[in-house]
């Protein structure tokens, strides 16, 4: 059915869209803009002068741009005209990786190799694997925090601030999945349940036990070449040097279809590690790799996973409701990480003409469960089941929900007046219980919302597409007032997803932030890159750090007060290590794991991944299955001493 101009197609997220243009609504990827010109950003202005305008001080003609092609002459290599809302000089963002490419963080198609996103998007690359950006200042010249360079991809600064994204500059995601990947342990053993109900009324009906050797069932191997997997003898630890961790135990992937599947999300809590991967719900005990409940069987294959846990460490899982290719996904199931029992079960509905549950976007706030689609949301009890509130498009439907967050907060992106004078996007704070809005972001004109790097504090990753500028704005507690701008001359390169037209607003990895700093990871050009503390007190650098090793060093969490990074592999002879750094006096990076070299080439070949850095041990999963291994590739690792 054809869809009627200038409303969202069927899956799309956010407001109705014309053909012409890109933005929130579904549809194929618009085509990656030229990239924009960049080069090393003008010495501030003389004490007195005006400040610049939207945008830090453009390149003058003749410059080398940021995507190191020739810069331009024309609007973006003007100087930006004087406007109140462009302190300091906006670093510019690092170029967006190329999708596919092996690597840590390189990820396939899915958050760290992100599946396709919800709402219908196409598949995102995982975390770590898609920096973009930032282009030139421009004459926006009007509100804090919106003008500096974007990067090429809206993810943001270099990180690209939004995230690296796969529809080219001021498009892509940022796949932050270090939480998702801590939880990429698929291991489950034991029988095999097909979800076929919910709570009480679920009828578990227990399947053939399962060839002990095949990959839903059977333990993790051990690594040490006593396993029973595919690899056989296979000794992840062969040639283990004395101040090397090692592998504990790995799980092989189960069997997926030719064109690949999704294996989403990665939970690690309370000694157990979970993992999705296909149709299957798999559990393993973090220190043997052993079966810790029964595989979960689903129907169809998984289509969303919601990233966090409620405060009672239940998940919500969402697959297909047939085999077609346009199946909807549109049955949720919640599933007890410490049991694996199943909790309640429900379809879910659609709200109006042109909502979609081609694709969800499945995110937890306490015991709130947020089902996100195409033109809304619906708040749902995770330890009830019951609707709490639904999220619906406001102004006469002029606003339309174009995504949620997690986790500390409930934050939902709206997306208005597409394709008028007044177009514009905005983001609010809700009430978890209720909906009420708590506080309301407007965004200028031309401005979207591409990603929220961190929600406590309150850090929001915008792009100018047309003027090829990025902006990161902190917000102060509790409200929308602006507390700091990011004003940083550096490319920035965190991991985010790409491709997806509806918004993941928490899909970009290699970004932390803590109560004084906002961590971003600068673009790998030669050698080592840099972790750079930003203060969020006034946006400028407070302090870098370069990597241990020449590969790239990703901000992972902030753990014990200090930063936890992950440091990549090299492609040759190094493993990756994780390593932490002080936020206050010396920031010097402490080796926590070193893992061996002789699994480097492993660790370095997952193309999307999840990673997490629990109790010790260091967790690495896939996020996307190829579908052509047949079983034979890895689906996660665990790491320790």
């Amino acid at each position: 059915m054809t869809q009627p101009p200038n409303q969202p197609p069927h899956g799309g997220f956010g407001a109705p869209q014309d053909p012409r243009q890109g933005g929130g609504g579904g549809g194929q990827p618009t085509q990656p803009p030229t990239p924009p010109a960049g080069g090393p950003p003008q010495a501030p202005p003389p004490a007195g002068a005006p400040a610049p305008g939207y945008g830090y001080p453009p390149q003058q003609p003749g410059q080398a741009g940021p995507y190191g092609y020739p810069q331009q002459p024309g609007p973006y290599a003007q100087p930006a005209q004087p406007g109140p809302y462009a302190p300091g000089q906006p670093g510019q963002p690092g170029q967006p990786a190329q999708p596919g490419q092996p690597g840590a963080y390189g990820q396939q198609p899915g958050p760290y190799g992100q599946q396709p996103g919800p709402y219908g998007q196409p598949a995102q690359l995982g975390p770590y694997s898609q920096p973009t950006q930032p282009g030139q200042a421009g004459p926006y010249g009007q509100q804090p925090g919106y003008g500096y360079p974007g990067p090429g991809q809206p993810g943001g600064p270099g990180i690209p601030p939004g995230g690296g994204g796969g529809k080219g500059p001021f498009k892509g995601r940022a796949a932050v999945i270090i939480g998702a990947a801590v939880a990429a342990l698929l291991v489950a053993g034991g029988a095999v349940y097909a979800v076929v109900g919910g709570g009480d009324d679920d009828k578990k009906s227990e399947s053939k036990k399962k060839d002990p050797k095949s990959s839903s069932s059977a333990p993790a191997d051990p690594g040490d070449g006593s396993g029973d997997g595919y690899a056989g003898k296979e000794d992840l630890n062969e040639g283990r040097q004395a101040d090397e961790a090692k592998v504990l135990w790995y799980k092989e992937a189960p069997k997926a279809p030719g064109k690949g599947a999704d294996a989403p999300g990665m939970w690690v809590k309370d000694g157990i590690a979970v993992k999705a991967a296909y149709k299957e719900l798999l559990a393993y005990h973090v220190d043997s790799g052993k079966p810790a409940w029964s595989v979960i069987e689903f129907p169809q294959e998984i289509c969303a996973a919601s990233p966090q846990y409620s405060d009672d460490g239940k998940i919500a899982i969402a697959y297909k409701n047939g085999t077609k290719s346009g199946a909807d996904c549109d049955q949720m199931q919640i599933v007890d990480l410490k049991t694996g029992e199943k909790g309640w079960k429900k379809k879910i509905k659609e709200e109006g003409l042109f909502d979609s549950t081609l694709g969800l976007e499945l995110s937890i706030t306490g015991d709130t469960l947020m089902v996100g689609r195409s033109q809304s949301g619906t708040a749902y009890s995770v330890s009830g089941g019951h609707e709490k509130f639904i999220a619906r498009k406001k102004d006469e439907g002029t606003c339309f929900p174009a995504g949620f967050t997690g986790g500390d907060r409930l934050l939902m992106a709206l997306s208005c007046g597409a394709s008028t004078p007044t177009e514009h996007d905005e983001i609010v704070e809700l009430d978890p219980e209720s909906g009420d809005t708590k506080w309301t972001k407007k965004f200028p004109k031309g401005w979207r919302l591409e990603h929220v790097y961190s929600t406590s504090p309150t850090v929001l990753y915008a792009t100018n597409e047309d003027k090829k500028q990025w902006n990161i704005t902190t917000l102060k507690p509790g409200s929308s007032a602006t507390r700091s701008e990011v004003q940083v001359n550096d490319d920035f390169a965190p991991e985010c997803g790409w491709g997806g037209l509806g918004r993941d607003l928490q899909d970009c990895a290699g970004v932390a932030a803590d109560d004084k700093y906002l961590y971003l990871p600068t673009k790998k050009t030669t050698g080592a890159n840099e972790i750079v503390a930003i203060s969020l007190d006034t946006g400028k650098a407070a302090w870098r750090e370069k990597s241990p090793q020449d590969t790239s060093m990703l901000p992972m969490k902030i753990q014990g007060g200090d930063l936890v990074a992950y440091v990549e592999p090299s492609y040759d002879s190094r493993g990756g290590r994780v390593v932490s750094l002080g936020t206050s006096g010396s920031h010097t990076p402490k080796t926590l794991l070193k893992h061996p070299a002789g699994a480097s080439k492993i660790e370095n070949g997952f193309f999307s991944k999840a990673i997490d850095y629990v109790d010790g041990r260091f967790y690495l999963s896939t996020t996307r299955l190829s579908g052509t291994a047949q079983g034979r590739e890895k689906l996660m690792l665990a790491y320790g001493k």
